[in-house]
């Protein structure tokens, strides 16, 4: 059917199937977008999570009273390190803090780590002090932490909680809390289970943490 005979004969007809291609153009566009959109959504909001890992503790000092009320009095280097395991996606540590905890209690003052990008794959190692000065222990744990005292050995949980921020090119991502828990079984009763400087002892550990993202 010649454009001539279209336009004489059956113009709606014709207007009407140019309409429907368009529709389905826009709609197959809307579509293909719609799924791009999705995957870009998918490939930045779902990075691979950071990978800490507590590399070791040195025990300043340690003091534990069980008289009630009982506390905890310590000062502790740690050494942590944290891998970007992702090939396109940089990682914003911001507003990191990191604490020791006792039996799920906080015995130190959260000590800020500064604000750190990370590229492609990089490795980024922290080594903040943490301080506790005669912090209470609550009273349900005050023997098992007399009993450790008397045993040599304390369970410390070092714990890191912050934000980060994804880098895709030049897009940066909202902020996403990031929550780590790194153990760390201290048996300072034992010189052999570390390594003394003067009056310190050092722990190795190269113990994975817990991350939540």
């Amino acid at each position: 059917m010649t454009v001539k005979d279209c336009d004489h004969h059956h113009h709606h007809d014709c207007e009407r199937r140019r309409l429907y291609r368009r529709i389905a153009c826009v709609i197959f566009s809307l579509l293909l977008l719609i799924g791009l959109v999705i995957f870009l959504i998918w490939a930045i909001l779902r990075p691979s999570k950071p990978r800490l890992i507590l590399q070791d503790v040195t025990l300043l000092g340690l003091n534990v009273s069980s008289v009630p009320p009982a506390a905890i009095s310590t000062t502790m280097q740690i050494t942590i390190s944290s891998h970007n395991p992702n090939t396109r996606i940089g990682v914003y540590y911001q507003v990191m803090d990191v604490y020791a905890a006792y039996r799920g209690q906080q015995v130190t003052l959260p000590t800020l780590l500064p604000p750190t990008y990370q590229g492609h794959n990089d490795v980024t190692v922290w080594s903040p002090f943490l301080y506790g000065e005669a912090v209470p222990v609550a009273p349900e744990f005050a023997e098992a932490l007399n009993e450790d005292n008397n045993v040599g050995a304390m369970l410390f949980n070092i714990k890191v909680n912050g934000q980060v921020r994804w880098k895709v090119g030049s897009w940066i991502s909202g902020r996403y809390r990031l929550n780590a828990n790194c153990p760390a079984y201290i048996k300072f009763g034992d010189p052999k289970n570390g390594i003394a400087f003067g009056p310190t002892m050092k722990f190795q550990f190269v113990q994975g943490c817990y991350v939540d993202i």
